[in-house]
């Protein structure tokens, strides 16, 4: 009589079982694995491939229109998952394929800011634009000069593309002159950073998508950047990073080309501002490079080096400009905006700063690294 041992080797259940682990062991190790989309901003190497279908996608991707036979109804409107614990910024943003989101609020188009963007080295198939616009005759004109540009360029060599352009028109018109001694008058200043705060994030809002890691803001009038300036700044993985901007001239003094500060935005703080702030009304403001208005702060500008520039020093902010500004995505995720009111007596982007630091992000600038203004 066979053993209860050789009983359970040969019982047909115990062999049913047996067969069916080995058929689940081998679909495990033969069927195809699902590949994850690469960690980093960008959602494919090839940009076709990552175009959007669906005019509802995010404005960070490029949108390519569904193919549909006349009479037929377009695809419904995707559902795409986005991780963004997958987004990353880091020092090799080009390594890692993460996706930049260039900002630029334009009341008048500058050609050499389009040259100076289409000359930047990072892959641009990795770079979104976004622009906004108020109404208006000179809103038209710039809009006019800047579509000619986007055509030439989207139709133009590959390598020159950039993934995608979003172009917005304000419901509101300019606050005053476009002539800079106009622009930079105090009795301006106010009325003026608010209404450029309210462009900012209305502008930020809408493009930032899902994919971005970095949001590089560039003020139209900005005409002469190095053209690794995307790598160099991400290279000092800080949250908030600005560059010294500066203003090429020609100096009747030494009968030659020079070059001078321009944006007096980026500081330390000092006691002299605290006590001033303290001293004021809710609704007024700090302004900075205003005899009228001493704060004594330590201004970025004058901390250039012109004798031996060191370009990697680094120094901690209170207060930023916004000519030139690369932001971590996350930084405006975690809800850092752009006052339009007077937020500890500060508006726009010196506001802005201030409310980065009450979430946790610390500012830095780059004495020594350069970026040039329009001369008018």
């Amino acid at each position: 009589m066979p053993s209860a041992r050789s009983l359970r080797r040969t019982n047909p259940i115990t062999i049913l079982l047996a067969g069916i682990l080995v058929v689940g062991f081998l679909y495990f190790l033969l069927s195809p694995i699902e590949e994850e989309a690469p960690i980093g901003g960008a959602q494919s190497v090839h940009p076709e491939d990552a175009a959007a279908a669906n005019p509802l996608s995010p404005p960070s991707l490029p949108f390519k229109k569904a193919k549909t036979k006349e009479g037929e109804a377009p695809p419904a409107p995707p559902v795409v998952h986005y991780h963004l614990n997958n987004l990353t910024t880091s020092v090799d943003p080009i390594a890692r394929r993460e996706t930049i989101l260039i900002l630029t609020p334009l009341a008048r188009f500058y050609q050499e800011y389009w040259d100076n963007l289409l000359e930047l080295t990072y892959p641009h198939d990795l770079i979104s634009l976004g622009f906004i616009i108020p109404k208006g005759r000179e809103g038209n004109a710039a809009t006019a000069a800047l579509q000619a540009q986007i055509t030439k360029t989207q139709s133009g060599p590959t390598r020159k593309r950039f993934a995608s352009i979003t172009i917005l028109r304000q419901d509101t018109e300019l606050q005053s002159s476009q002539a800079e001694s106009e622009r930079h008058k105090m009795a301006n200043q106010k009325a003026r950073r608010a209404a450029m705060a309210k462009a900012r994030n209305s502008l930020v809002f809408t493009t930032l998508g899902p994919t971005t890691s970095w949001v590089l803001w560039m003020d139209s009038d900005i005409i002469e950047t190095p053209s690794s300036l995307i790598q160099d700044l991400a290279s000092h993985d800080k949250p908030i990073i600005v560059p010294n901007c500066f203003q090429r001239y020609f100096n009747k003094d030494k009968n030659a080309q020079d070059v001078r500060p321009y944006d007096y935005n980026s500081w330390i703080d000092s006691p002299t501002a605290q006590s001033l702030a303290a001293s004021m009304g809710k609704d007024d403001i700090l302004l900075e490079g205003y005899a009228e208005m001493a704060t004594y702060r330590s201004l970025m500008t004058y901390m250039y080096d012109d004798v031996n520039p060191e370009m990697g020093k680094e120094v901690e902010l209170d207060g930023v400009g916004g000519t030139v500004l690369l932001v971590k995505a996350e930084v405006h995720r975690d809800g850092a905006m752009f006052p339009p009111f007077a937020f500890y007596h500060l508006v726009e982007t010196e506001g802005f700063a201030k409310m980065a630091s009450r979430l946790g992000w610390k500012s830095w600038g780059l004495p020594n690294y350069l970026v040039f203004h329009y001369n008018e």
